[in-house]
């Protein structure tokens, strides 16, 4: 969801100004959708994609940052190690166990895997991030979440001594037909053209994300 009215909503309007006959339904949710079943023609997921039969279009990369308010970096200090974690209130996602709830991945192969707690648990990254800017904890998130806050300063980048896990990629998935549709296809073309391998939403953080290379 927060993807969908972050990253993609916004983009609607120059993709209707360039293909002004197609009409576009933009369903938010985080659930897990049976495009065939529900009728819609694509989907948008994020992660490590499951074995299925559909087709699958890499849109971006999902690079990850951990972040903190500088008001809780000043009240509570700043962790310089993965085993430091364990002491800071780190705010968890309850959808997915890399950078879930009670575990965060790390290392270059991203096979560290560190137990964290604290004290706000939520399904949605934007909730997270309002927490994390209010100084309530540490949030480890995807950059697409995180860019303008740090790019404002509202939140600060932290770099540990392992890097940060890549989660998979973002990608356009489709059901297998004999000829796909020219709506579905300029969509794809047009999101692949909007993001690619150096999204914009990662501009100039890269050098501060401690990303596996």
């Amino acid at each position: 969801m927060s993807f969908g009215t972050r990253q993609v909503a916004p983009r609607l309007a120059a993709f209707a100004a360039r293909y002004p006959l197609v009409s576009v339904e933009l369903g938010l949710g985080d659930r897990y959708v049976d495009l065939v079943e529900e009728g819609w023609d694509l989907a948008i997921r994020i992660g490590t994609l499951r074995d299925s039969a559909l087709i699958a279009r890499r849109l971006a990369p999902c690079r990850t940052a951990l972040c903190a308010a500088p008001s809780y970096l000043a009240a509570h200090g700043t962790p310089r190690t993965v085993a430091d974690l364990a002491n800071h209130n780190c705010l968890g996602y309850t959808l997915v166990r890399d950078v879930g709830a009670t575990k965060w991945r790390f290392g270059k192969k991203s096979d560290i895997m560190v137990p964290v707690s604290g004290n706000l648990r939520a399904d949605n990254g934007g909730a997270l991030v309002a927490a994390a800017v209010a100084g309530q904890g540490l949030i480890y998130q995807p950059t697409f979440l995180l860019a303008d806050d740090l790019a404002a300063g509202r939140l600060v980048s932290l770099t540990l001594d392992q890097p940060n896990h890549e989660i998979g990629g973002i990608y356009a998935v489709y059901p297998p037909q004999r000829l796909l549709p020219a709506k579905v296809r300029a969509m794809i073309d047009y999101l692949v053209e909007c993001f690619g391998d150096e999204p914009p939403w990662d501009g100039g953080l890269l050098g501060e994300l401690g990303q596996n290379t």
